[in-house]
């Protein structure tokens, strides 16, 4: 059986729903952020050295990398499910979206969080200074691009209701962090396509059981 090592607000939640939607049984050891830093904590470094979340056991081996589990995961238990036939116009995008949710659309997500959170470990008299320096930032680098693709987003889902096509695949359950996230930290849900597909997906049966299993997430609304 598969054990999901799940770390509270954190990618892994992809992994939970996706579990859910096949119908699959796991079982589910938590992890709580550090409130002060927000890392991990140790203890996951003894499930793998990086000490991440998502990671994954089974059958004696251990996954990391969302991509590369939910990849695991269908091809080992999926029997074709959640997953565009082969040489479709939609498993092209399929692919496509599958890995840009962990590439393009993280890394502008990414440099907003690490700005917004360097003032709060600064020196107590530098603090204001270097929160103005990461505000300028966050409005010359992350955020351009951050609006960039969230006008990519909209515009895909204007033309399906899904990333891949008509049909939810497995590729909607990796997109769904980088717009949770866009939604919680640059106002993605005054984008109508995007609100829209974080509503039908909030409202799917597995995504609601899985936040059951994973406990309190930030993301979810």
């Amino acid at each position: 059986m598969i054990t999901v090592h799940h770390l509270n607000n954190s990618r892994s939640q992809r992994v939970l729903w996706l579990l859910e939607e096949l119908g699959m049984p796991y079982e589910v050891k938590r992890y709580q952020r550090d409130k002060k830093t927000m890392l991990a904590p140790r203890e996951l470094r003894a499930v793998h050295p990086l000490g991440k979340s998502p990671v994954i056991t089974d059958n004696g081996h251990t996954l990391a990398e969302t991509g590369a589990i939910i990849e695991y995961i269908l091809d080992t238990y999926g029997m074709g499910r959640l997953i565009p036939k082969p040489g479709t116009p939609e498993r092209l995008r399929y692919t496509y979206w599958l890995h840009y949710a962990e590439g393009s659309a993280m890394t502008p997500l990414l440099l907003k969080l690490v700005f917004s959170r360097i003032p709060a470990n600064a020196p107590a008299l530098m603090r204001g200074l270097i929160g103005s320096v990461m505000k300028q930032a966050q409005a010359r680098l992350s955020d351009p691009q951050i609006a960039m693709h969230m006008g990519y987003w909209d515009d895909e889902l204007s033309k399906s209701q899904w990333f891949a096509g008509a049909e939810f695949t497995a590729a909607d359950i990796m997109m769904s962090f980088p717009l949770e996230a866009a939604a919680h930290r640059a106002g993605a849900r005054s984008r109508p396509m995007i609100a829209a597909f974080l509503d039908r997906i909030h409202q799917r049966p597995a995504y609601i059981a899985a936040l059951k299993k994973g406990g309190p997430y930030d993301y979810a609304s």
